[in-house]
Formats: structure tokens, C-alpha cells, sequence
């Protein structure tokens, strides 16, 4: 065997050997005991009752969506054939291509992973037979479980939707990267270390599920490396407001005069709102002081049973609405720039459609980030959506009084499960490596809770019935709708957004009853909108007024842009209105002000 631990490529052996079977030996313990200390951290809270499961509920919904499937196919004897004789087919190619490889043959592969997927890089997996097998047979069995899912062709499009997410989701979670025998950096690890990476690994298994109260709370950075007021949400301000649902800050201008128009940023209450002042450099807040805005940011409470009963009007009405009566008695103007970000755009534009509908001119101009107005094409978390899943989900609230934020968190990231579940199982707990420090990490796992009232309307209103669009909403005796919102919008869709998709929020232009200009970003739902000039990264797309669901032919006759949308936003919003007048300070004098910035609502766990 060469001295590097390698083998020939053509010899089919594991490449590794035991270096140290004593310390081995010793590290196993270590391993049994930490695995022991892990078990009783996840059962201990379950015994004494802490911890219910809907594990049981969740597996039966799989079985039920995926039973269609393999129904459709089982239904036709010779389609049945069919699908089968192409899967053994494949695995009989890959046979005789393993078995000319290890008579010394160069051999073409039979499956090869997408070239984004990060999860074979690894040279061995091509370079040694024993691992190419693992890999090329399971790429092989999922392309053809996805193509039994898309040629099932009985299927209705939820069902459909359904069954090719779960698919996606059991790919992703037997992949043999995800197994220390399989994936060769893990073995190299192991056999290198004499199992001290599962040593590691194991203790930081055992750590999480503690930290999780008996739910495994993966860790996606170094916790320790961050604190809010410390080195995130740094931009200067004062809170100059605060009731049951929010705070209202109003930050310290850096220019001798600013633009006329305050401007009111709404953010998701399923985030908080440092997700846009995290460090300095990356703040669009501080970015926004910086060309001369008067800027007020809503930081929505991280709620509990007392928030049980807030609705979509409340959040409306003692969010929005409060915080537009703040901001003119503090700089006494009556016209607002707003911008929502996603869920927080969404209420916003049913606030703008209330507005409409009483008169209220206070809302000039407004910015969406990401933001879904309309749910034909709401994508992948539709599949949470429908009539039993919400009544689950409204039965689980009804404990309470909300929904606990890592049920959000983690139905977001298993949109993403390769990226952000199983890459970090593999490289804490069996490669036993810390994760590093990053601030967008920690953003996201900074989870809030959901309010029931709220996140009850939200899911039936807006992803089940699409009544927000189809104008079928009113509040109290006030019938509302986004076509009588004449006033200019910028709406910004990111083209890799996975969870507000750039054709649903493309379509949802064509709500609004006046001039929309719609831009896309690079990138995804954080990145496409957090983007610095200063980084010079990726890339925007501007074209002609949207119109329908037309996205695709918009994209063909788009002007592509080097770098960040921002000073495009910028120069949109001058053209709105650039008139300046002397900077303000925080409260303005007329209101007294509560705290220092970024408040203390913000700094709530979960």
C-alpha cells in the first residue's frame, strides 16, 4: 500500500489502515460513552414528559404521499416493468463498469454528481473503486426515484410537489457522505486520528441535543463568537416607541441634511431584524444613514402566550400603522418611503391596500425585498401547506400560544438540507470539527416564535387560500385589495431564492394597481438582498415593467448589471422625491426616547 494511505485506483481496496489500534481501542470507549451521554440527553425530557414527538404524524404523511406514487406505478403491470428494468439496467452498466475498472480499464462513469454538489469533491471519490461504487449506485437510484416522481403523470400538482420534496429530502439523507464508512474524509479523519474526530463529534452530538432540550439543535457557527449590541447591529439609534407587538428605532443620521421622506424598513416578525445590520460592513441600515435617509426599523417582539391572540391586524395596526404615527409626530412629514422584506412585504402591501382603502396617503413610495404577494408559485414550502398540515400546525399552537421558532427554522432548512443540515452533521459530529464563526449563521439560528392568531391567518389567508391577490380579504367591514394601491413599487426578487421564488414574486406584480419596477438580484433570499457595493459581488437584472407570469421571457430581455442593487434602489428613490432638509436626531425632540439601539425586544431567545 503506498506510504500516502492512498491505493491504486484499480485495486477496489479502502484506502486507509489503523495507524494505532490502542488508541483506537481507547477512543471507542470514549466514543460508546459519549453516544451513552447523547442518549440519555435525548430521552430523559421524553420520559419526563417535556418533549412530544409528531415524528409518528410525519412519517405516515410521507408514507401516504409517496404510496401514490409507487400506486400509479404498480397500476399498470408493463409501466411497472418498465420503471424496474431501467433501474436494474443502470445497475447492471455500473456492475460491468466496477468490474472492467478493476481489470485495469478506463472506464467512463455511469452517474456523475451536478457540479455545484459539494458532497463528492473529494478526489477519492472517483480515485477509488470502493467509494465511486457507493456514490455512482446511490446517484443512479435517486435520478430514477426523481423520475418515477415527474413521469406520474396521475398525480395532482400538491401531491406531486409533495412527493418529489420528500424524495429529495430521503436522497439527501442516505447519501454516503452522510456515513463514516462511506465517505472517504471522515475514514481519512478517523484512521488519521485514531477515531478522535468521533470522539469529538460524539461529545458535540451529546452537547447540541442538551442545548436543544432534547431536540438535536445543530450548531451552524460559533455561538461564542457573537453578541447582539456587541459586534452585530451596530448602527447607531434610540428605540423610540415600543408596545406588545414591537419596538420602533429611529437611527442617528451621519449627514448634515437628509432626504425629506423618512423611510420605514418592515422586516419579517419569522427573523429578526439585524438580519440587515449585522457587521458594519454589511449593514444596509448603516448604508441607507449613509446616503441620507431618516431611517425607522420595526424590531417585532419574540412572542409567547400574551401575543397568543395578536392577529394580522394587530401586527398591522400596532406595528405599521403605529409606527407611521411615531414617525410624523417626530419629523412631522407626511409622506413615508416603506420597505418590507419578506413576510414583512407581505404585510406590508396588506397594510398599502388598507390604506387605499381609507384614504391613508402617509406611504408614498414602496421597496419589497423578496417579498410574495401572491401564492400560485409560492415553491418548495408549499409542501408544509394544506388542510391537515395547517390544522397540525394550529393544534400545535393552541398549547401555547405560538409556534416555537425552530419548527420555522427547521422547515426552512430542509429547503436547503444538504447545505445547512447535513453538511454540518458531518463535519461536527463525524469529522468533529467546530464550526467556524459566521454572522449570517448565527442570524439564522437566532430563531423567533410565531404567534398563533398571526401565523394561523398568515398560512390559510395568504399560502392555502391566496385570498391576499385574489382581493378576498377585509378588515373589519373594510374590503381591501392590491389593485387599489396606485402608489410606485420597487420589487426585488433574488434569482436563486428558495423560499420567495423570483417567478412568484415576478407574478405578484401584476397585483398592484400602479407602476411596479421590477429588478433581480443574484444570488439567494439573504445574499440577493444583503449585498454591499463594497463587495462587488454578484450581479442584478433590470427590464421592462412586469406583466403577468411572464418572468421567463423578462429574464431573455433583461439588462444584466455588474455588483449591487443598492445604489440602483438609491437612485429610484430620489427620483421619487430627492428633496433634502436638515438631518434629524433621534425623537426629534417631540418623542422621548426609551433605549439605546438595537432595543431590547431583539435580544429575546428562544
Amino acid at each position: 500500500m503506498p506510504a500516502n494511505g492512498g491505493a491504486d485506483q484499480n485495486s477496489g481496496a479502502i484506502p486507509f489502515f489503523v495507524k494505532d489500534p490502542e488508541l483506537l481501542a481507547k477512543n471507542i470507549a470514549l466514543i460508546i460513552e459519549g453516544a451513552t451521554r447523547a442518549a440519555r440527553a435525548f430521552l430523559k425530557p421524553r420520559e419526563e414528559g417535556a418533549v412530544s414527538t409528531d415524528l409518528a404524524d410525519e412519517i405516515a404523511q410521507i408514507v401516504r404521499t409517496l404510496s401514490k406514487v409507487i400506486e400509479y406505478w404498480r397500476s399498470e403491470p408493463a409501466r411497472a416493468v418498465e420503471a424496474q428494468s431501467k433501474l436494474y439496467g443502470r445497475y447492471f452498466a455500473l456492475w460491468t463498469a466496477m468490474m472492467q475498472r478493476m481489470s485495469g480499464l478506463s472506464v467512463k462513469p455511469i452517474a456523475e454528481p451536478e457540479a455545484r454538489d459539494k458532497r463528492f469533491r473529494d478526489p477519492q471519490w472517483s480515485e477509488s473503486i470502493y467509494f465511486d461504487f457507493f456514490k455512482q449506485i446511490y446517484l443512479i437510484t435517486v435520478q430514477w426515484a426523481e423520475e418515477m416522481v415527474d413521469k406520474a403523470d396521475g398525480l395532482d400538482p400538491h401531491t406531486q410537489l409533495q412527493a418529489r420534496f420528500y424524495v429529495r429530502q430521503i436522497a439527501n439523507a442516505i447519501s454516503p457522505s452522510n456515513f463514516p464508512l462511506t465517505n472517504p474524509e471522515v475514514m481519512r479523519d478517523t484512521v488519521d486520528s485514531s477515531a478522535e474526530n468521533l470522539v469529538r463529534g460524539v461529545n458535540m452530538l451529546a452537547d447540541d441535543i442538551t442545548a436543544g432540550d432534547g431536540e438535536l439543535r445543530i450548531r451552524q457557527s460559533d455561538l461564542s463568537a457573537f453578541e447582539i449590541g456587541r459586534n452585530l447591529a451596530l448602527t447607531p439609534g434610540k428605540v423610540v416607541h415600543q408596545n406588545d407587538v414591537c419596538q420602533l428605532i429611529q437611527y442617528k443620521p451621519t449627514t448634515e441634511t437628509v432626504l425629506k421622506r423618512p423611510l420605514l424598513i418592515v422586516p419579517p416578525w419569522i427573523n429578526k431584524f439585524y438580519i440587515l445590520d449585522l457587521t458594519p460592513e454589511k449593514s444596509f441600515i448603516k448604508w441607507a444613514v449613509e446616503q441620507g435617509h431618516t431611517v425607522f426599523v420595526v424590531s417585532w417582539v419574540n412572542p409567547d402566550e400574551r401575543q397568543a391572540e395578536k392577529a394580522f391586524e394587530n401586527y398591522m395596526r400596532e406595528g405599521i400603522l403605529a409606527s407611521l404615527d411615531v414617525i410624523q409626530k417626530i419629523t412631522r412629514e407626511d409622506e413615508v418611503n416603506a420597505i418590507g422584506y419578506c413576510v414583512g412585504g407581505t404585510l406590508l402591501s396588506f397594510t398599502l391596500a388598507y390604506m387605499a382603502a381609507t384614504g391613508d396617503t402617509r406611504i408614498a413610495a414602496t421597496t419589497l425585498f423578496a417579498t410574495q404577494v401572491d401564492f400560485t408559485f409560492a415553491g418548495d414550502l408549499k409542501v408544509f401547506i394544506d388542510e391537515s398540515q395547517v390544522e397540525a400546525i394550529e393544534k400545535k399552537m393552541s398549547v401555547r400560544g405560538y409556534l416555537e421558532g425552530r419548527n420555522m427554522a427547521a422547515s426552512f432548512n430542509m429547503l436547503r438540507s444538504n447545505e445547512l443540515i447535513w453538511s454540518y452533521v458531518v463535519n461536527n459530529y463525524f469529522r468533529g470539527k467546530e464550526p467556524i464563526p459566521f454572522d449570517l449563521l448565527y442570524w439564522n439560528s437566532d430563531a423567533t416564535r410565531m404567534p398563533a392568531a398571526n401565523h394561523s391567518f398568515y398560512l390559510r389567508n395568504c399560502y392555502l387560500d391566496n385570498k391576499l391577490s385574489k382581493g378576498e380579504l377585509s378588515v373589519g367591514d373594510t374590503k381591501i385589495s392590491l389593485g387599489d394601491v396606485k402608489i410606485p413599487i420597487y420589487n426585488l426578487a433574488a434569482r436563486e431564492d428558495h423560499i420567495a421564488p423570483p417567478r412568484s414574486v415576478f407574478y405578484g406584480s401584476s397585483f398592484f394597481g400602479g407602476d411596479v419596477t421590477f429588478v433581480l438580484s443574484g444570488s439567494g433570499h439573504i445574499a440577493g438582498v444583503v449585498n454591499p457595493p463594497a463587495r462587488r459581488k454578484y450581479q442584478y437584472w433590470t427590464g421592462p415593467a412586469p406583466k403577468g407570469d411572464g418572468f421567463e421571457a423578462w429574464v431573455d430581455k433583461a439588462d444584466e448589471h455588474p455588483g449591487s442593487w443598492w445604489p440602483h434602489w438609491q437612485a429610484w428613490i430620489e427620483k421619487q422625491d430627492n428633496r433634502r432638509v436638515k438631518a434629524r436626531v433621534p425623537g426629534g425632540r417631540r418623542v422621548k426616547t426609551i433605549e439605546d439601539a438595537p432595543g431590547s425586544y431583539v435580544k429575546v431567545m428562544s
